[in-house]
């Protein structure tokens, strides 16, 4: 089992960090007593190889102390990494004056930079002990997730999954899409009574539309879209793509074109390509 904890000051990017390691598929808890590690653990061996925890200032008192005896309590199967972020108390201010969120101290009747202050010092026993210590002073959301995932995975290259869904416009749009694309302008197989009974994902209806020039030029451009934009698209710390292709009833030009691009992507790029069919999907229930 890999354990992965993240401690630091609030508003140095803890959320940032644990939801890179959520897209890695860690199981998250957020804000855990460092006394009950052992307990989650336990409870997620069958479960889970992965487990990153948050550790505040929130949690209990001399946290460097009780954090050094749970590790040491773990057995040698468990892979620790620890994290500590931090930032300066002038960016830490800033930054809590542009969100407006209430700091955990700030309950204690203190003004934000005399908490910003005295969370730094409470802290300072975890951070003299974790084996990666970040100052994010400096770096934004993006780059924060770089250096985590360098330092986790050894690259900042992270697997995008490329979802592609063929729908049919008369049954609705589907909400999850980043890109959609309508193909009802193309011919359609439908009007050839000995095609309408196969789907876009059946030789007949393939060989058709193969030979169509208008249907080979728009799945020759939107593959040229992605190719010149996906470098982008991932530096946008995204873990999902989906493109949706739509056509009047989902059951051929829209079926044929995503899976054309499924399998085109597929061969070209290093991300994982998922082909979704809805109305395809729907009928089979």
């Amino acid at each position: 089992m890999k354990l992965v904890i993240v401690s630091g000051r609030s508003g140095s990017g803890k959320s940032v960090a644990l939801r890179v390691l959520e897209d890695l598929g860690y199981y998250c808890v957020d804000n855990l007593p460092v006394a009950m590690i052992g307990t989650l653990l336990e409870q997620l061996k069958a479960s889970s190889d992965l487990v990153a925890i948050s550790v505040d200032v929130r949690n209990i008192a001399e946290q460097g102390k009780v954090l050094q005896a749970q590790l040491a309590l773990l057995g040698n199967d468990i892979e620790v990494t620890s994290f500590f972020l931090n930032s300066s108390d002038k960016v830490l201010l800033k930054r809590y004056s542009e969100t407006r969120r209430l700091h955990p101290l700030s309950k204690n009747q203190i003004s934000l930079q005399d908490a910003i202050k005295l969370e730094g010092k409470l802290l300072e026993p975890i951070a003299s002990v974790v084996d990666h210590y970040i100052d994010t002073s400096a770096l934004n959301i993006y780059d924060l997730s770089d250096q985590v995932r360098e330092i986790l995975m050894g690259s900042v290259d992270k697997d995008l999954v490329i979802n592609i869904e063929s729908f049919g416009f008369k049954h609705g749009m589907p909400t999850e899409a980043d890109f959609m694309f309508d193909v009802r302008f193309l011919p359609n197989p439908h009007w050839e009574v000995e095609l309408r009974p196969f789907t876009g994902l059946e030789q007949p209806v393939q060989d058709f539309l193969g030979k169509q020039p208008l249907v080979n030029k728009f799945i020759m451009q939107i593959e040229n879209l992605f190719e010149t934009w996906m470098p982008h698209l991932e530096r946008n710390n995204r873990s999902y793509l989906t493109i949706a292709i739509g056509c009047t009833g989902g059951q051929h030009r829209s079926v044929y074109i995503a899976d054309q691009l499924s399998k085109r992507f597929a061969s070209s790029t290093k991300h994982v390509v998922h082909a979704r069919h809805r109305e395809l999907d729907n009928k089979h229930k």
